[in-house]
């Protein structure tokens, strides 16, 4: 998605923890590629405990169509970033 990110996760870690160094990474490359600087991500973030099999089965397909009814591609297999067609099973 051009604006934001949708990113499923088994934690390892503290989430703020990963976040934060998802971020920084993320935004150190961009910013790089982007020949620019300063802040790139918004500071909060909306995160969401995934407890059983449905919903995470419920969530990927949220995740994947996301892109169609942005109306940036017609198929969740024709988002280039999509896991669409990949194995996201837990």
């Amino acid at each position: 998605m051009p604006n934001h990110v949708h990113l499923l996760l088994k934690p390892g870690d503290t989430l703020p923890r990963q976040i934060a160094w998802l971020k920084g990474r993320t935004a150190f490359e961009a910013n790089r590629v982007m020949k620019r600087s300063g802040s790139f991500w918004a500071k909060d973030y909306f995160d969401h405990w995934i407890r059983n099999r449905d919903e995470w089965e419920k969530v990927i397909r949220y995740v994947e169509r996301n892109p169609v009814k942005a109306g940036l591609c017609k198929s969740p297999e024709d988002w280039k970033w999509s896991s669409a067609g990949r194995d996201t099973r837990l």
